[in-house]
Order: C-alpha cells, then structure tokens, then sequence
C-alpha cells in the first residue's frame, strides 16, 4: 500500500521544525550584527584611506584632488597655477577609473608652457577642500 505524500509530510513536519528557527526568533543582537557588517568606525576608515592616498603624488589616480562636486573641481583648477606663475591651459575632463576612497574620479589635462601634465580629482569630498597643489604646481589662496 502507497502512504499518501501529504501523510508523510504531516508526519515529517515536527522533525523539520525542530531545525528551523523560530519565526521572530532573534538569533544575533542588533550590535553584533553592525559590528559584522561594518568592524571599523567610518571616520577611522577615512582617515586610514588618506593616509594611504598621501603616500602618492597629489593629482594622481592613487592620491586624487579632494573638491565638492563639479564647482569644486573648477574652483580648483582657476586657483593652480604654472611653475612660471601663468594660470594652466585646461582640457576636457574624462573619467578616470575608481578613486581610493570607492568613487568614480575624473581628469584633467592641465598644460603649462614647458609641458603637460594629468591631475585627478574626487568631486565626491563634500567635507573637504583641498589647500595644496600637486608637484610642480602653486594654488593661490581663496
């Protein structure tokens, strides 16, 4: 005689449910599970990310321009100046690949009169302004 499939799961039920968790169960506490996702603080991530970043070249794709948003980065590039003191010649901006700090960066190609030269920029620094200029470069004050 065949036992009905219904009749095997009826009778299945109970050991399936002793492996399950409780619906509503909490099987972790709320900070514990932040702590998974997340074991270091965001500020003190940053700050690792800079000083990673400051150990290349300002304007290079390791160690981009920090500015806010598109304004930012042409308030920056009227501010640098040539090693002569002439204000830079500037081109088009490309993208430029995924910054140190997780976000889409973006390039300039920037000439003086002995040459060009490439600066990357992050526009996504809202906190931050930077104050220097990349080697060879001076930024005049705001």
């Amino acid at each position: 005689m065949r036992t009905p499939v219904i009749a095997l799961f009826i009778l299945a039920a109970p050991a399936l449910a002793q492996h399950q968790p409780r619906v509503g169960a909490r099987t972790t506490s709320p900070d514990a599970m932040i702590a998974q996702m997340n074991p270091v603080a965001p500020q003190e991530e940053m700050s690792r990310l800079i000083a990673a970043a400051d150990a290349h070249p300002l304007g290079s794709l390791e160690n981009p321009v920090r500015v806010a948003g598109p304004d930012g980065e042409r308030a920056y590039l009227v501010r640098l100046h040539c090693p002569d003191g002439a204000s830079v010649r500037i081109g088009l901006r490309r993208e430029a690949g995924i910054g140190p700090y997780g976000s889409v960066v973006g390039a300039y190609d920037v000439g003086c009169a002995g040459g060009g030269s490439r600066i990357v920029f992050d526009m996504y620094q809202e906190e931050y302004q930077e104050i220097r200029a990349p080697a060879g470069f001076t930024l005049t004050p705001r």
